[in-house]
């Protein structure tokens, strides 16, 4: 039986245009990002913003009424110890031979000598804590270079070692303030005890040496006992207070290690934990909403000369490291998503999506750690989208 050429031809047609409807209509694969599972070092921190303070402060008060000079020192003066004159009062008020007055000046020189004794005590605490972190300290290093000792023992000593020398120096400000206090009600007693209320003025000299930070009195007045004059402090002994919400401050320890970044400076600068404070407040957040928020007071271990710019109450952004670890299995963030309740990428494996579960411990917001399920070197479709299932046909973009 003969097919005439325009049946045959007519066949053709219509098969080429079933294959043309078939190749138009045929399921397209989906174009996606992928990423790839790496090994590599993790960080896990908990980023806030910080204020910087000084860490002792000293605020300079009148110790006896009288007629108060103008105050000339300015905020970032330069003062020394027993050198500097603060401020001069005019001793204009005779009653600094009332009985009264001078049984009350004899019991602040009392409570001003306790006050000394109870700040040489403490000086001398902290020099024995202190000769005893730098020792352990240095015999941590020594088991440290022959791997007997592991890092994070040397940098806990270490730590130890970093706090109880500012503990120390903080004692010995206090035991010149406790010093200067008790020179001060002295003189306030020698006054009254020779009824001089009208010879010569009064001087008060800086108790330590440092910056004046802020002038509190500045115009003359008629000052009584304990009018607060001006405050003075050291402003390169810094540290950071950093409020954090308190689920982060459960994994917050001291000795943590801190960078500091975006503080006006070039370098990265580096602290310590020192505490974490144990009561918690309630700040309204810019929000409106009441958070429950934990203090966490950090100390700079970079060296001063790193930092000369920074002052008292700067801000500062911190990231506080609360779990570290080298050789982690990675995947990115963006890849991971909840499967029926379990952790789950879709992995790209020949061109198609495969659904699979995985195990993920710890994690920043970059990366987060495979504890199974994946290997080194697979691809993950980065935030897939609804067109994504498993054994879908997939494209790479960057195959394009």
């Amino acid at each position: 039986m003969k097919v005439s050429k325009n049946k045959v031809m007519a066949g053709l047609a219509a098969a080429a245009i079933g294959l043309m409807l078939v190749w138009a209509f045929r399921p397209q694969p989906v174009v996606v990002e992928t990423g790839r599972v790496e090994t590599g070092s993790l960080e896990v921190t908990v980023n806030e913003d910080g204020r910087t303070r000084i860490r002792e402060r000293y605020v300079v008060s009148a110790p006896l009424a009288g007629k108060l000079d103008r105050i000339s020192l300015h905020p970032g003066d330069p003062v020394e110890e027993g050198k500097t004159l603060i401020a001069r009062i005019q001793p204009t008020d005779p009653q600094l031979l009332d009985p009264s007055a001078k049984a009350q000046a004899e019991a602040r020189v009392n409570g001003a000598e306790a006050a000394k004794k109870q700040a040489q005590a403490q000086v001398d605490r902290s020099e024995l804590e202190s000769r005893y972190a730098t020792t352990e300290m240095e015999r941590r290093k020594g088991l440290l270079a022959h791997k007997v000792s592991t890092q994070e023992e040397y940098d806990a000593a270490e730590q130890r070692a970093l706090t109880s020398a500012k503990d120390l120096r903080a004692a010995e400000f206090a035991l010149q303030v406790a010093e200067f206090e008790y020179e001060q009600a002295r003189a306030v007693l020698v006054r009254s005890g020779t009824g001089a209320a009208g010879e010569g003025s009064h001087e008060i000299l800086a108790p330590v040496s440092g910056r004046v930070l802020r002038v509190i009195e500045e115009s003359a007045t008629i000052a009584q006992p304990g009018l607060k004059l001006l405050e003075i402090g050291d402003p390169t002994d810094l540290e950071i207070e950093v409020d954090v919400l308190s689920r982060d401050a459960i994994a917050i320890r001291p000795g943590a290690r801190v960078i500091i970044e975006h503080w006006g400076g070039d370098a990265v600068l580096l602290g310590r934990v020192r505490i974490v404070e144990p009561s918690a407040f309630t700040k309204v957040s810019a929000l409106g909403v009441e958070e429950q928020r934990v203090n966490v007071i950090v100390d700079f271990t970079s060296p001063v000369e790193e930092r000369i710019a920074l002052g008292d109450a700067f801000r500062v952004e911190v990231r506080i490291v609360t779990w570290s670890g080298e050789a982690v299995r990675l995947v990115p963030v963006g890849a991971l998503f909840r499967h029926e309740g379990k952790w789950a990428v879709f992995a790209a494996e020949d061109g198609h999506a495969r659904l699979t579960t995985v195990g993920i411990g710890h994690a920043n917001d970059r990366v987060a750690e495979v504890l199974s399920g994946l290997e080194e070197g697979e691809s993950v479709i980065l935030y897939p989208s609804d067109k994504v299932r498993d054994g879908v046909s997939i494209v790479s973009r960057s195959g394009l």
